[in-house]
């Protein structure tokens, strides 16, 4: 699944991890300064944030740039001559576009809160005329918005085509290295479908979970800053009192039992999910070879493949209930999770229109990056599905004995014995 795709991809994986979490104390404990030398000079403490889309070509921003190229460079240079590999244009270098799309368009998000502030505030002026202005002015400022918005969209656009060519390039290496070893795969049950589709649903779903996962660590990363900064206008938290940093010490409290919930809720789908793989390859074998067998696929064995089908399904359906009540209600209890924690601040009239939205935005914006289990479950869970059904071609590949669950299967059916919609342990 990987080896196709990424050279080494245990190492190549673990020196990516370290690689990024050097660049990123690098440039946090002095990397940032570098920039000087050429002219371009980090934002100094106490300056204020540029409001509108010239801070994406501030020099700060433009420093930013440069680093992130130099530091992908040096890497691709690194593995072009240790470890060659013919997908690596785009396992390296698109691979890191789109992560550089990812990064730009949090920090047009990071732009839009910083608008929010002075806007909402000049808005509550002109509500309680208490600010003077004039139409032009009016639309001057909301053009800033509006900017910011055009330009996050087609990055999301451009983005988007980017991301689609890049999981057909995955699924297209998976296919041709297991089409290469055909011969030692065909015996599998459902061998046809799983390069067919599972390959691309793996590549698809990993790039979706990998994708979410970059985004909400570089949400975090630039909006826990704006959380800090935005704290000095809350006096306490409801029922705790004052405790320092409140605003990230709530947002993670909260999300610390949001993800425990929704993960002991969910922690039998992955197992059948994958069953219901398992009886749905059953049938669908069954009616291709009644295609072209008359004496197969007759009314009573279809009758009682499709009644396995749904009996899991239904079984599914039953266990999808509790989940989705627990993970909803927590979603819905988010909706209204930071009024209820500035509720004090604003009853004490400590917080003006201005700094509430900001203060909304940037905590949905930190709760939503901690909450990536829980809003990525369900797909993790179909991605533990596809590589199980994926897991049995590398075993096979690498000599090693099937998944446990595969040989299950592979035993009933040599035996002449449907998939049983029972849990296999």
């Amino acid at each position: 699944m990987f080896v196709s795709f990424f050279p080494k991809p245990k190492l190549f994986f673990t020196s990516a991890a370290l690689w990024s979490l050097f660049l990123i104390l690098a440039w946090f404990f002095g990397g940032a300064e570098l920039g000087s030398a050429l002219g371009l000079p980090p934002v100094q403490p106490g300056t204020p944030p540029i409001i509108g889309i010239s801070v994406l070509w501030s020099k700060p921003f433009l420093w930013f740039y440069i680093y992130f190229a130099f530091g992908v460079a040096l890497f691709d240079a690194f593995w072009r001559w240790y470890s060659p590999h013919p997908w690596q244009n785009w396992s390296i270098i698109v691979t890191s576009v789109i992560f550089f799309l990812i990064y730009f368009n949090v920090q047009i998000s990071v732009a839009v809160n910083n608008w929010y502030g002075p806007f909402m505030d000049y808005v509550q002026g002109l509500m309680g005329s208490t600010v003077n202005s004039t139409p032009g002015e009016f639309y001057t400022g909301l053009s800033s918005f509006a900017w910011l918005a055009l330009i996050g969209m087609n990055v999301s656009v451009v983005n988007a085509f980017i991301v689609s060519h890049w999981i057909f390039r995955w699924r297209t290496a998976m296919n041709d290295y297991f089409m290469v070893h055909w011969q030692q795969l065909r015996h599998i049950e459902g061998a046809s479908q799983r390069i067919q589709e599972d390959t691309m649903r793996f590549s698809q779903i990993m790039e979706d979970l990998g994708t979410s996962f970059v985004a909400s660590v570089m949400t975090l990363i630039a909006f826990l800053p704006v959380l800090v900064e935005l704290e000095k206008h809350i006096t306490e938290l409801p029922v705790i009192g004052a405790i320092p940093h409140p605003l990230v010490v709530a947002a993670l409290a909260w999300c610390l039992f949001g993800t425990i919930a929704v993960m002991v809720a969910g922690i039998k789908l992955p197992g059948l999910q994958f069953r219901n793989q398992r009886v749905e390859a059953a049938y669908r074998k069954e009616l291709v070879y009644g295609e072209d067998h008359a004496e197969r696929a007759q009314p009573a064995t279809t009758f009682e493949l499709f009644n396995n089908v749904r009996r899991n399904y239904f079984r599914l359906y039953g266990h999808y209930i509790y989940f989705n009540v627990v993970r909803y209600t927590y979603l819905q209890a988010d909706n209204i999770f930071s009024f209820l924690i500035l509720g004090p601040s604003l009853v004490a009239h400590k917080i003006t229109f201005g700094p509430l939205n900001q203060i909304s935005n940037a905590f949905s914006r930190v709760t939503t990056s901690f909450q990536f289990l829980i809003n990525s479950w369900s797909t993790i869970v179909e991605l533990q599905s596809v590589h199980k059904r994926l897991r049995a071609f590398e075993a096979t590949l690498e000599g090693k004995p099937l998944p446990e669950i595969d040989q299950h299967y592979l035993e009933r059916e040599r035996a002449g014995v449907p998939p049983e919609d029972q849990p296999v342990s």
